[in-house]
């Protein structure tokens, strides 16, 4: 009878502890809403943390030190944010399923990449066991604005097919600073030609249109697509397009049939924006 009895204290005692982890995974859930911040926010919240430290540290060489290693996070960190032009605006977290060996987490992710912004959503799957505790994610969720790019669109969903976040923020950066490049470069000729250069689809589009003020229906199409392949390898490509009427074809037809091999190779001599301004002189685009 005591035996039984012991028993049932012993099933009882197990369920309550399995009971208490989970109210605590659901209460650090709680406290871990929305753990990111603003840059200006972390830096005044590490500032803040420094200021208390001066005054209640004073002759601890112990704080003194973790004074200079939160010095030290406050320079990676805005190394890293320059560095990969990644920002996290916003984090949230919540716990599906929490036992001894294994806990799965929903994690909800925004943020931006220079001029790119992006929301994540995915499962984080840790399991317990004698090597230590190993993570997957599954469940990869992947919004990117604005959309509209197929090559774009085609690596993200290899990315949550594979669920590789490595890949995405690693590919990411190098796909939006070229994004930035393009869109800055169009800008810059846009404000210096105004009266030659148009942007038919805005800063954001792929290509812009050069039209000459002195010859009717003379335009130049300069297309530049930006390749990212699954494997999130980004490739600028450029190109040249004319469209040229009769009557000027026929005076210069070798010289505007040779232009897009030109372009090509001014392209690889010189750079985007030298061979673009190039091509603006030599057609005498200019007024």
């Amino acid at each position: 009878m005591d035996s039984n009895i012991c028993e049932v204290y012993e099933d009882e005692i197990q369920s309550l502890e399995e009971e208490i982890k989970l109210l605590a995974g659901k209460y650090e859930d709680s406290q871990q809403e929305s753990t990111f911040f603003s840059d200006e926010e972390i830096l005044m919240s590490i500032k803040s943390f420094q200021r208390e430290l001066r005054g209640e540290s004073e002759g601890y060489e112990s704080l003194s030190d973790l004074k200079a290693q939160l010095e030290s996070l406050e320079t990676d960190l805005s190394f890293l944010m320059k560095f990969t032009g990644i920002q996290f605006t916003s984090h949230s977290k919540k716990t599906l399923e929490k036992t001894r060996n294994r806990t799965v987490r929903k994690h909800r992710l925004s943020g931006n990449c220079r001029s790119l912004s992006f929301q994540l959503e995915f499962q984080l799957l840790e399991m317990q066991n004698k090597a230590g505790v190993s993570a997957v994610i599954t469940d990869l969720s992947i919004i990117m604005e604005p959309g509209g790019d197929s090559d774009l669109s085609k690596f993200v969903s290899s990315t949550e097919e594979r669920g590789s976040l490595l890949t995405f923020f690693r590919s990411l950066s190098s796909y939006a600073e070229w994004y930035e490049h393009r869109r800055c470069t169009f800008l810059h000729f846009k404000n210096k030609y105004p009266d030659t250069v148009t942007l038919p689809e805005g800063l954001l589009g792929d290509y812009i249109l050069l039209r000459n003020p002195k010859a009717s229906g003379f335009e130049l199409m300069i297309v530049w697509k930006i390749h990212i392949n699954e494997e999130g390898r980004t490739t600028p490509v450029l190109d040249l397009l004319t469209k040229v009427p009769e009557q000027v074809l026929e005076q210069k037809m070798a010289t505007i049939e040779n232009a897009p091999t030109h372009f090509r190779s001014m392209l690889l001599l010189c750079g985007i924006e030298a061979a673009i301004e190039n091509l603006v002189k030599v057609f005498g685009l200019e007024r």
